[in-house]
């Protein structure tokens, strides 16, 4: 009874950027995204073989209640109009791809004002494992719970280079207990996400604290008592980063009460009629992309 959860935008980044732009559509329509998703969640249910399957959007991928206590927050990400900043040839693919798994009934979730992440963090500690968390974001490592049998299956490197990420793998990548990832986070920041974490304090310095506290509010607590496990610098740094350890956790911490809608998130059966989904193959060039993920999910 597994469940794979799709951080879906991470996903048809790495697919279009993984793809040649030469695949286009009769028509020119750039299809590179869409083939490279395709592809890869084929490959994705053909290794790991859920019974469930939750495509997670984003509702909102900078929601208020994040950018209203820190207006930095994913800002580097954000173009002259005030929207996300993509690529012009991806952006109109998007809707053709969704439309496409709605017609192979892959299920889909996005909520206003939660970002996937957030889906992935509800779903994540509200269904039974072993869950498979399928994304290129180190943000999620925080999700990855042994004893639930959840972990990250982590692209960064590349689809054909995935990580199969549990609490060993990040204690031995970054030398600090596996299920504190999210406090050495809150410490070293994130450029990616526009968060600049404790200044003065880079990835050294956050993971001293994390292998000697569980929580950011013990650290500083620590850093006022002159705590000797850390350095008169290390208790420095952490005072002088007071007002940003106050929203560290809000900004760090996925949401994991986001209202997602009743819904049948088991793996797809095969329709009646496979015409329409056939139509569109042929519509946008799709070729074996298709083939291949009707193949996996064994229709």
């Amino acid at each position: 009874m597994s469940l794979l959860l799709i951080d879906s935008a991470s996903l048809w980044y790495r697919a279009y950027y993984g793809m040649p732009d030469t695949m286009v559509a009769p028509d020119g329509t750039p299809v590179n995204a869409i083939r490279g998703f395709l592809d890869m969640t084929a490959r994705l249910v053909t290794q790991y073989k859920p019974t469930r399957i939750v495509a997670c959007l984003e509702g909102d991928w900078r929601p208020t209640w994040r950018t209203d206590i820190f207006p930095g927050y994913k800002a580097n990400r954000v173009d002259e109009a005030g929207k996300e900043d993509e690529p012009d040839t991806l952006a109109p693919q998007i809707p053709l791809l969704l439309d496409l798994l709605d017609l192979f009934g892959l299920p889909m979730v996005g909520v206003d004002n939660y970002e996937a992440d957030d889906l992935i963090a509800t779903y994540s500690k509200s269904e039974k494992g072993p869950i498979h968390i399928v994304t290129g974001d180190r943000d999620l490592f925080q999700l990855v719970d042994d004893a639930r049998k959840v972990k990250v299956i982590y692209l960064a490197k590349g689809f054909s280079q995935q990580e199969v990420v549990d609490l060993a793998w990040i204690k031995q990548k970054y030398e600090i207990p596996g299920e504190r990832y999210a406090l050495f986070a809150m410490i070293r920041g994130d450029a990616s996400d526009g968060l600049p974490g404790v200044k003065g304090i880079g990835e050294k310095g956050a993971a001293i604290i994390a292998n000697s506290f569980a929580t950011i509010e013990e650290s500083l607590a620590a850093a006022h008592n002159d705590d000797e496990r850390l350095t008169p610098l290390l208790r420095k740094r952490l005072i002088e980063g007071s007002d940003y350890i106050k929203i560290a956790p809000t900004l760090v911490h996925c949401a994991l009460d986001v209202p997602v809608p009743t819904m049948e998130i088991a793996l797809p059966k095969v329709p009646q009629d496979l015409s329409e989904i056939y139509a569109f193959k042929d519509q946008y060039g799709l070729g074996a992309s298709v083939d291949r993920l009707i193949a996996a999910l064994g229709w």
